[in-house]
């Protein structure tokens, strides 16, 4: 007996000794992910403030005013990018967040298993399509169809507001790119509120309907306030891919100049700027350049600071609640 005792302490003293290396390795492979991944942001960021210096040094917070960008005279500015990529992500926000929501809804609570796993897939390959293919069928597709239909009509019917002004030919315009941003936004948030809705624990939701409550007061009582605070992480990386996207925009907004209120006239952006200009910059366009990428760059850090205390306030209110 003595001898199939110490035995099994060998066996138990090799196997915690497996299991501590096991784990010194893992820990060791995650703070070194961690510490490559930190390395990797700061050195984007000093690189983007390094290059951005010439032009901040030069201009200051004039150049976030500012919306003339002329290389010739050695004259640029970010105002009408910032503007654009404010109301164009703005546009997307307010059309995709309350559709996309309504899709996850649907899939996670309402539809049947056989429509999930058929409808399911398509939203996600939505979010697939390559920016460029958006863009060209921006051009193609949604562009005329916005100039002869969406924008006359709603200039007709909300022309006294000075946003919804008098339409162009061409349909490129502001409005356009946002609507285009609400196309790549859309299934991102359709198909996390989905996957956050199925997360919820049936006996919530069987418990609720129990008790009498309806369909809807099931999703408005236990199911949307048990996933807010993931919903509004949806809505948030919805809103930093929209902020982000180059090539589609540049395809869809027209190149304007100047700021305007008419959400119907070609603007620009600040990442299609960036991307149309930086193939061939020149002398103090190379700083202005930069200086637009750091702009973008304290937006989306702004953003993500903004959506986590959102989202803890959310867990907060949740836990308390409970």
């Amino acid at each position: 007996m003595s001898s199939i005792g110490s035995i099994g302490s060998r066996l138990r003293d090799r196997a915690g000794a497996h299991s501590s290396l096991g784990d010194r390795v893992m820990y060791a492979l995650c703070a070194t992910g961690g510490l490559i991944a930190a390395a990797v942001i700061a050195e984007m960021i000093y690189q983007v403030v390094h290059g951005a210096g010439p032009a901040i040094s030069r201009d200051g917070l004039a150049f976030v005013l500012h919306s003339r960008w002329n290389p010739f005279f050695n004259r640029f500015g970010g105002g009408q990018g910032l503007y654009g990529t404010l109301v164009s992500s703005a546009i997307a926000l307010v059309l995709a967040t309350p559709l996309g929501i309504s899709i996850g809804l649907y899939l996670g609570v309402m539809a049947s298993p056989r429509v999930r796993a058929v409808v399911g897939p398509l939203v996600e390959m939505l979010a697939a399509v390559p920016s460029v293919i958006v863009g060209f069928w921006g051009v193609i597709v949604l562009a005329p169809f916005v100039a002869h239909h969406v924008e006359p009509f709603l200039h007709g019917a909300l022309g006294f507001i000075p946003i919804f002004g008098t339409p162009q030919t061409t349909g490129l315009s502001l409005f356009t790119a946002g609507l285009t941003l609400t196309l790549m936004v859309l299934p991102i948030i359709a198909a996390l509120s989905r996957d956050l809705f199925l997360t919820v624990p049936r006996e919530l939701t069987d418990g609720a309907a129990a008790l009498g409550a309806t369909r809807w007061e099931v999703i408005r009582g236990v199911v949307l306030p048990t996933t807010a605070a993931g919903v509004a992480a949806a809505v948030v990386l919805g809103l930093g891919r929209a902020l982000g996207e180059a090539i589609a925009v540049l395809q869809v907004i027209g190149g304007g100049h100047g700021i305007s209120r008419n959400l119907f006239l070609p603007s620009d952006a600040l990442a299609p700027r960036i991307a149309q200009e930086f193939l061939s910059p020149e002398g103090q366009e190379i700083p202005a350049l930069f200086y637009l990428a750091l702009i973008l760059l304290v937006i989306e850090l702004v953003i993500s600071v903004v959506a986590r205390r959102i989202a803890g306030r959310f867990s907060v209110h949740r836990t308390v609640t409970t």
